[in-house]
């Protein structure tokens, strides 16, 4: 049965005028997924990523790690992340503010912020979440037999599909967010009985390496 990985991207560069690229640290996380990937016995591999420049950097990275030069990544804005500084800005009714937040702070702000979305009325949480368990079901499809999947994405993306195993509250989505791991992999299988979650936010590959433990 094929594994699918779903990798949060490495550190981006949070505080600066472009968050959306990795940092030197997300960079070098990228590479330690890559190889313990390939420490793993990851089967001639499918990559898949979203649109957003920190999911492909990530993506191309590992792809060379596993000794893919040239990857056709599967590419799917449904693996993006939510527009979490967008979320904490209208939640406090002030364009602009989160970007002067600490990290702390923010996502004390956060927190707030996607417990009212997920909890709201307007479907967009509801979007986003059926987005990206379809969009895992849609990669799924296209995994040809002996091989597996390696999609690079974010948080709130791994959080909505672990969220759905689980039957989890906005409680438990928002707690699954705020733990995540750049880098860390979320593990589905796909067999005769569907689509199953065997971990979330495995990242004893970064532990031991000194600075590469980030959530940001």
């Amino acid at each position: 049965m094929p594994a699918i990985h779903l990798v949060r991207h490495g550190q981006a560069s949070f505080g600066s005028e472009n968050y959306d690229v990795l940092s030197p640290t997300g960079k070098l996380q990228a590479g330690i997924v890559g190889r313990e990937l390939v420490r793993r016995g990851v089967r001639t591999p499918i990559f898949g990523c979203g649109t957003l420049s920190r999911q492909r950097e990530t993506a191309a990275i590992i792809a060379s790690e596993c000794g893919v030069d040239q990857p056709e990544f599967i590419v799917d804005s449904r693996w993006n992340e939510f527009d979490a500084h967008g979320l904490v800005d209208r939640w406090l009714d002030s364009p602009g503010v989160s970007t002067s937040m600490s990290s702390p702070e923010f996502q004390v702000h956060l927190d707030k912020a996607f417990t009212a979305w997920i909890e709201g009325t307007d479907g967009t949480w509801r979007e986003f979440s059926s987005g990206a368990f379809d969009a895992l079901v849609d990669f799924v499809a296209r995994i040809p037999q002996g091989s597996d999947g390696v999609v690079a994405t974010s948080a709130g993306v791994t959080a909505a599909v672990a969220g759905r195993f689980v039957s989890a509250d906005a409680a438990g989505i928002v707690g699954l967010n705020r733990v995540a791991v750049n880098t860390a992999v979320t593990t589905v299988l796909s067999g005769s009985s569907g689509l199953n979650l065997l971990t979330f936010n495995d990242h004893a590959h970064v532990i031991g390496h000194e600075g590469m433990l980030t959530t940001r």
